[in-house]
């Protein structure tokens, strides 16, 4: 049995430090294992002993390339970027690439330049992109705007790296001007172009490709991963907190393993607690079956060719940025080095905390009254929302309305359906009431700040009283996630930009479970309660969402009424007006 041997001899001249550590080296593009010796100077690795071959069975402990995650939203773990990295190194995760386009909706340039600002101040690895729908559609609306001007200004910077996901497919399919230029000059400007394609398919799904989008995040079906690579699309494998569809696309590792990369795109900060990061879809996937070197070349090798970042891959001369695991099958992480530093090491982060800055674009303050979410029932049957366990799409069922004695249309808890309510939080308006089916409170009320992608404020609830006392907790904060149920109340603030912490990883994911769990004892049946409020909103994603402008049918791509006799036709054309004038 081989013993890690870390052996550092830090000389007087300047920062230059020499390190050695021993173990079974891991050659993923080699497809080997061989006990070795990676000996690094400053922060390369100038040269790699090699021994002889062993079996990936063997014990270990294991070197190998550091994980990276090929595509997440960092606000979305609810921790400040510094944070986040304390936490994403304890599971071998060195690198992240990343589009912010949550602060992006809430803040504009400036929430941008808050997240890269932050981000160097870590040894950790941020690789921003350009987020490329703000606001994320026209039937939105967000705390800013990004056109061609401000997106070609952040593609110019050595700290933007691609073009983030473009979630507006509709326009790319039907060649929206505004649409195609910010393709355009992403392309003059020479960078990758992220895609958010769910379910797009045939010759809408060929001329999406065609535009130059090369990636996808969103597959949920074997089907759906082999036509985008087949069609030369690269896949990036998905296990988030909201949406975890490993389960459901993981062949394709094995199938193409030079056209997958994975990523969580949403991790939150009880997951990444409790279960580590990236080494948990590696871990996973092996335990799924994968070839072990297709996993990890999906971890580390193929995000690092495709996106051309500096990320070391384990060879002499490369950066020395690499991990320690106890085996090829556990992936258990026993140390993480990025640059020759140790940053964890055996359950300690070697990173030290910081308490970040405070930004913010929450605009309303007055309280809401249960009187401002009663909605008049003119109609004997409404449109209901339907969410789906551990899914992001949702579906569009009718349902009879339910009353009270003045005529407005309530919740029925017996039958699962539920108001669903939309406050901006960027000026005042009166609230946008729906129903949505699927979460199963049998009481109380859950109100969020984070509603991708303009990231106003949702509630969901079984009376006006339990919802509006949540929504004003939120608004007090500024921000956050927080649960009404009678007397009792259960708030967790997120005062950066209403979506993140300024808290360590420990007390954030703790409290955060804690919601979720009050949730479930309320009668909610869903694994992630404010996961999936969080994304009752996604304008991108079929089939029927809620926004600020009205209850939106993502496949018909206009507002609807909440009752099935009215449509919002007036309120469709009055409002495209308003954006062709603009």
């Amino acid at each position: 049995q081989m013993c890690i041997r870390d052996r550092y001899q830090r000389r007087v001249h300047g920062m230059h430090k020499t390190l050695s550590v021993e173990g079974n080296v891991v050659d993923v593009e080699g497809r080997r294992v061989f006990r070795g010796r990676v000996n690094i100077e400053g922060n390369k690795i100038v040269s790699i002993i090699t021994g002889d071959s062993v079996a990936v069975t063997d014990k270990g402990p294991f070197i190998l390339p550091g994980f990276i995650d090929s595509h997440v939203h960092i606000d979305d773990s609810l921790l400040a970027p510094y944070e986040f990295a304390r936490g994403s190194v304890r599971g071998g995760t060195i690198a992240a690439v990343c589009d912010p386009h949550e602060i992006a909706n809430v803040m504009g340039m400036p929430g941008i330049e808050y997240m890269v600002k932050q981000s160097k101040q870590s040894p950790y690895k941020f690789f921003y992109g350009a987020p490329a729908c703000v606001p994320p559609s026209d039937f939105e609306m967000a705390g800013a705007e990004l056109g061609p001007k401000e997106l070609k200004e952040l593609l110019a910077s050595p700290d933007i790296h691609h073009m983030a996901e473009f979630m507006d497919f509709y326009g790319v399919i039907h060649d929206n001007p505004r649409t195609m230029e910010k393709i355009r000059i992403t392309k003059e400007a020479g960078k990758p172009i992220d895609g958010h394609a769910p379910l797009l398919t045939g010759a809408e799904l060929d001329k999406y490709i065609a535009a130059g989008i090369s990636t996808d995040h969103e597959c949920s079906i074997i089907e759906e991963a082999r036509e985008k690579v087949k069609k030369g699309m690269k896949v990036i494998v998905r296990e988030g907190s909201a949406a975890p569809d490993l389960r459901g696309i993981y062949q394709i590792i094995d199938e193409a393993p030079d056209m997958v990369m994975l990523c969580t795109d949403e991790w939150h900060p009880n997951d990444m607690l409790y279960k580590g990061h990236v080494d948990y879809i590696v871990r996973m996937a092996i335990g799924l079956g994968c070839d072990v070197f297709n996993v990890l070349r999906a971890a580390s090798v193929n995000p690092v060719k495709h996106y051309k970042i500096p990320v070391g891959g384990l060879k002499e001369g490369d950066l020395a940025d690499f991990i320690v695991v106890d085996s090829l099958k556990e992936v258990n992480v026993l140390q993480t080095y990025i640059e020759g530093n140790l940053v964890y090491d055996n359950k300690n982060v070697l990173i030290p905390p910081m308490t970040p800055a405070i930004v913010n674009n929450f605009k309303i303050t007055d309280p809401i009254s249960p009187d401002d979410l009663a909605i008049f029932a003119d109609s004997k049957e409404i449109n209901v929302i339907e969410v789906f366990d551990k899914k992001l799409f949702t579906k569009k069922v009718v349902s009879n309305v339910t009353v009270n004695a003045i005529n407005n249309a309530i919740a029925n808890p017996t039958e699962d359906i539920l108001k669903l309510v939309a406050i901006n939080r960027y000026q005042k308006e009166k609230p946008v009431c729906s129903f949505v089916k699927g979460f199963g409170l049998q009481s109380g009320a859950l109100a969020y700040s984070i509603c991708h992608d303009s990231h106003n404020i949702v509630c969901v609830g079984v009376t006006d009283e339990d919802m509006a006392k949540a929504i004003n907790i939120v608004i007090k904060n500024r921000g956050g996630g927080a649960i009404s149920n009678g007397e009792k109340t259960t708030c967790l603030p997120l005062p950066i930009g209403g979506l993140m912490s300024d808290r360590e990883l420990e007390e954030v994911g703790e409290k955060y479970e804690n919601l979720q769990e009050v949730a479930r004892q309320m009668g909610c049946k869903l694994a992630n309660p404010f996961g999936t409020l969080s994304f009752i909103g996604v304008t991108s994603i079929p089939e029927i969402r809620i926004t600020v402008r009205g209850i939106f049918d993502v496949n018909a791509n206009k507002l609807i009424s909440a009752f099935t006799d009215k449509c919002n036709a007036n309120l469709n054309s009055l409002y495209l007006s308003l954006i062709h004038i603009s």
